[in-house]
């Protein structure tokens, strides 16, 4: 191997500077996403209110979007600011993968128990410190 001419490639690689960019990104879609699933949720429940239309299923199109663009959001945010903190592309995006859809299936499931509770009339104020409740 002829080291000269490594020495001479080495000063003209350039680290890729880190995705700030792509955090925020990510920031501004879950925000967004998150206040519109809030909004449908709430339509939903007023709907309910008034007419005692159904609450569930909960996923329709317009409700799965939204919260599609929560996780999707949730998922950039995380992964670009891992690889802020100096994990690898491939490792930072996996991670953010996994926490984004194991914890946006658990607060799915959660959502529906809670509508469920809702439309039987057997619900109560939530008591987040009891987590014996939750699972």
């Amino acid at each position: 191997m002829d080291y000269e001419t490594f020495d001479f490639d080495l000063p003209l690689m350039s680290l890729p500077q880190p995705p700030y960019l792509v955090a925020g990104l990510g920031l501004a879609i879950g925000v967004l996403c998150g206040l519109t699933f809030s909004r449908l949720i709430q339509n939903k429940l007023d709907a309910w209110k008034q007419d005692r239309l159904a609450l569930l299923p909960l996923g329709n199109a317009e409700i799965t979007i939204s919260y599609s663009g929560v996780l999707v959001g949730t998922t950039l945010f995380i992964g670009a600011s891992l690889q802020v903190f100096g994990f690898a592309s491939g490792a930072a995006l996996l991670i953010a993968t996994l926490l984004s859809l194991l914890t946006g299936g658990a607060l799915w499931v959660q959502l529906e128990r809670l509508m469920v509770q809702v439309e039987e009339g057997r619900f109560r104020a939530v008591d987040f410190d009891n987590f014996d409740e939750f699972f």
